[in-house]
């Protein structure tokens, strides 16, 4: 492999990672949060690009509602505790319901929406349901976290030394425990998040609190948006694992080359 393939395979990861929506509102969350922390609630120039920053992030979010109302209809996986399929429909209706009202403040914001007092009011609404939505994603990670950890202890009695780590089920719960290990350290810190925007603590939780620890999730957020079924980390292997990867990358991207016809 030449350092140019891999030059090309490490831009196409880029690329694909920057042309989801979804990663670019992160990144814009982290600027805006970065920015609070800055500013520490102080008018000035990190401030306004605060300000600004959050209401560019609301055009990525129009009709993203429709996902978490998507889940609420959804069936539940069968083997669900009823607390547990309880808890998830909450989160799915407050986060919809959240992102339905951030699409009104969006219109006040922007000056289509008239009516001042009847936006802020609904940007508070939407906040506390963002609130109880981050409380019900908390209580569902430490749940499925104790039912992946019973799960592997009852493995782990059937295997011998390090056989478990050469268990593909095995891997893969340990995988998905720490994935929802990094989303409930997450949730834990958006809640206090949550409440410094609401200044339901103002003098606990202030500006600059609230925007390292929206910083913390958002760099949080960015790591855990995945540009496709190939994970970052396949990408730090040795040289003779990338071949397959980098063709793959490339034809994501690059267009195929038309067939010349030889006359």
């Amino acid at each position: 492999m030449t350092t140019l393939d891999l030059t090309r395979a490490e831009l196409a990861l880029i690329v694909l990672y920057l042309n989801k929506a979804e990663a670019r509102d992160k990144i814009c969350r982290a600027i805006q949060y970065g920015s609070k922390f800055v500013s520490g609630g102080q008018p000035g120039t990190a401030q306004i690009v605060d300000k600004n920053t959050s209401l560019a992030r609301k055009v990525f979010r129009l009709f993203k509602f429709v996902n978490d109302f998507h889940g609420l209809i959804s069936p539940v996986p069968k083997g669900t505790p009823l607390p547990l399929a309880l808890l998830g429909k909450s989160k799915n209706a407050l986060l919809s319901t959240f992102l339905f009202l951030d699409q009104i403040v969006w219109l006040g914001r922007s000056g289509i929406y008239k009516n001042k007092e009847r936006t802020e009011l609904l940007g508070r609404i939407s906040l506390f349901c963002w609130l109880g939505s981050s409380v019900c994603t908390t209580a569902v990670e430490i749940s499925e976290i104790g039912r992946l950890s019973s799960s592997m202890k009852k493995m782990e009695k059937e295997f011998k030394g390090d056989e478990k780590h050469h268990d593909e089920v095995y891997r893969a719960k340990l995988q998905k425990s720490n994935d929802r290990t990094l989303a409930l350290v997450k949730s834990s810190i958006d809640i206090v998040v949550a409440i410094g925007l609401l200044q339901l603590a103002p003098k606990t939780v202030t500006p600059r609190v609230t925007g390292a620890l929206g910083f913390t999730t958002s760099l949080i957020s960015c790591y855990q948006v995945n540009t496709f079924s190939i994970p970052f980390h396949i990408f730090h292997a040795n040289y003779t694992k990338k071949s397959h990867i980098i063709s793959y990358v490339i034809t994501q991207l690059l267009p195929a080359r038309p067939k010349v016809k030889t006359p």
